[in-house]
């Protein structure tokens, strides 16, 4: 299936200059979304996932179905002061500002196996945040898994060490 068909383009979003990949027409086709939780859960096969890992808010989306197709748990990385309990950061970059995630400091065990799942990977500070989140509190990263790559923002070298999968890779912009 070609996904990319499925996934729109919006400029200046959400300010001048970037042109943002909407995957909500993906969302909205059951065939296109069922075939992308499939193949997410294909790359987690094998790994032994304990836990999935997303990041507020898209990675919520595909998370939460990644993890209960891999019979794993799903925790997820929330902005500031979301969250209710005693909570771990992590700060990072991204191609448009600064931000940082937190999770919740017990979500996360030593030896736990995680899937970091987000729907983008752009210049890497995101998923590299969440990665340091789960090895700060003593977990392990069996895999990072994105719907979308954009190539030309070379986020992979942020996550040399972990094996990627990415969907749908755009080359340029």
């Amino acid at each position: 299936m070609d996904l990319s068909s499925k996934i729109r383009d919006i400029p200046d979003f959400p300010k001048e200059g970037i042109l943002f990949k909407d995957i909500t027409p993906l969302l909205q086709d059951p065939e296109a979304l069922r075939y992308t939780v499939d193949q997410l859960a294909e790359f987690g096969v094998g790994r032994k996932v304990d836990i999935v890992l997303g990041a507020e808010a898209r990675g919520f989306i595909l998370g939460a179905a990644l993890a209960y197709t891999l019979g794993a748990g799903f925790v997820p990385a929330r902005k500031p002061g979301k969250l209710p309990f005693f909570t771990v950061a992590a700060e990072y970059d991204l191609e448009y500002g600064t931000d940082s995630l937190e999770i919740h400091q017990d979500a996360i065990g030593p030896g736990t196996r995680v899937l970091v799942h987000d729907d983008l990977l752009a210049t890497g500070g995101t998923a590299r945040a969440k990665c340091d989140l789960v090895e700060k509190l003593g977990g392990e990263v069996v895999g990072v898994a994105f719907i979308v790559e954009l190539e030309f923002l070379e986020g992979r070298k942020k996550l040399e060490g972990y094996d990627i999968l990415s969907l749908v890779k755009f080359g340029s912009e």
